[in-house]
């Protein structure tokens, strides 16, 4: 779906200032205005709201904006075709956390250092320091650490644009009948998880993913976290396969077993219907979904959502994903998509994004009154970031293959009886074998 973007009025209640001249586009713009800039964006609740803070920018700058919107995973496979020839369609892409690894390794995508360092392009006032620190490691730098994490070798790559951290969400009018206090760790959530069915008639403990697959995979490292487990340890040996492994995927188990009816096949819209529909106590899962569960055409439970960090247990540590932007090697326009890229992730840009119902990329977003004032749950969103992990999974160039192992394995675990130790131990296995032949044990 090819979307054309022209010009409107202020979005949002947010000025931008400083960009036009009063006798017509001038500034860094000016060598730009007129041309058409080609985007590919994700069917998604941020860029939604992208689409309406959009023709701000043409307004301001004289560039033109053409969106093709994609669901994601079509998105990705789109992405993988136009990198590949030796002319994109497209000026700037919006890619998927997991598809870091594949473009910068390769190089199909620009390190932003050239452009951050041109005095016609980059903004004085971007105030990078205000992004949020865990977005920017998970989402846009490369080289450094294990390769996909800062470290002094490390670049960047992309900037972080409709990321997520995962949140709980509960019922409040549920807990206050039943006098709990929302879970801050993990025995009091297990423990929640399986006595409010006993309690409430019809109602599942916890909505989550479960669906084989990538879904499950993901819901088994939303718990491996937060319980001191890692994919690998030292020397890139599997320790998924760990005590704390086997620990995530029973507490996995746990919540599946005691959600509302179905679990073992949701993804994230199933089961964030199953907490909008009020067949869950509970959801813990990306801050993208606070929109709809207070949204009362879509949700029985408006009114009735209140808002917690991810619970803790040997550490805290809530996911990092969602989205990022970068600029395609093949693509026509490269310094004016970096000026786009700059004005949507400025502070100006996220805020106004923000206000249209986007997920903010930038601490001073998050503390806007304004923003608090419209959408309440802001503040605790903010909060739950100082524990965002940027290596809640690695992301490297065969984690996909790893990744669709985890989630087929992992459903046999949810929907097969399969034990947990056994389960992760083949993973373990076949794991290394994986990372022996694409060669990361070559130094050792």
């Amino acid at each position: 779906m090819l979307k054309t973007l022209m010009t409107s009025t202020m979005i949002a209640g947010v000025a931008f200032t400083g960009a036009a001249l009063a006798d017509g586009h001038g500034g860094p713009y000016a060598p730009y205005a007129g041309e058409t800039l080609i985007v590919n964006f994700p069917a998604h609740p941020h860029y939604n709201a992208v689409l309406e803070v959009l023709p701000q920018f043409t307004e301001e700058t004289g560039i033109e904006v053409e969106v093709d919107m994609l669901p994601y995973l079509d998105m990705r496979e789109r992405q993988t075709l136009e990198l590949s020839l030796d002319e994109g369609a497209y000026d700037l892409i919006a890619y998927v956390v997991f598809s870091k690894a594949d473009y910068v390794y390769a190089d199909q995508v620009y390190n932003l250092a050239p452009f951050f360092m041109n005095p016609r392009l980059a903004n004085p006032d971007y105030d990078a320091e205000d992004l949020i620190d865990g977005y920017v490691q998970n989402i846009g730098v490369a080289g450094g650490e294990r390769g996909y994490l800062p470290g002094p070798t490390g670049s960047l790559y992309g900037l972080p644009f409709g990321s997520e951290t995962s949140v709980m969400y509960y019922r409040t009018d549920v807990f206050e009948e039943l006098g709990l206090e929302p879970a801050t760790d993990y025995d009091t959530l297990l423990e929640q998880a399986c006595m409010i069915p006993e309690q409430v008639d019809g109602m599942g403990g916890v909505a989550s993913r479960a669906a084989s697959g990538h879904q499950a995979s993901h819901a088994f490292l939303l718990h491996l976290a937060p319980l001191g487990g890692r994919v690998f340890g030292d020397g890139w040996e599997p320790t998924i396969n760990s005590p704390e492994g086997v620990a995530a995927a029973e507490a996995l188990r746990t919540i599946v077993e005691c959600g509302p009816e179905g679990s073992s096949a949701f993804g994230p819209s199933e089961a964030a219907n199953a907490f909008a529909q009020g067949q869950a106590a509970m959801f813990i899962d990306s801050i993208a979904f606070a929109g709809t569960f207070e949204d009362e055409s879509r949700s029985q439970v408006a009114g009735n959502v209140g808002w917690a960090p991810h619970p803790c247990a040997e550490q805290c540590a809530s996911q990092t994903g969602g989205f990022g932007l970068a600029i395609p090697r093949n693509g026509a326009n490269p310094e004016a998509a970096f000026l786009l890229m700059q004005w949507l992730t400025s502070r100006e840009g996220d805020l106004a994004v923000a206000m249209a119902g986007g997920n903010p990329s930038r601490f001073s977003t998050y503390a806007n009154e304004e923003l608090n004032a419209q959408y309440p749950w802001s503040a605790t969103f903010g909060e739950a970031l100082a524990d965002a992990d940027p290596d809640w999974r690695p992301i490297i160039p065969p984690w996909g293959r790893i990744n669709a192992d985890i989630g087929t394995t992992m459903s046999q675990v949810l929907t097969e009886g399969l034990d947990p130790q056994e389960a992760l131990d083949g993973i373990a296995e076949r794991t290394r074998t994986l990372m022996e032949e694409e060669g990361y044990y070559t130094w050792q």
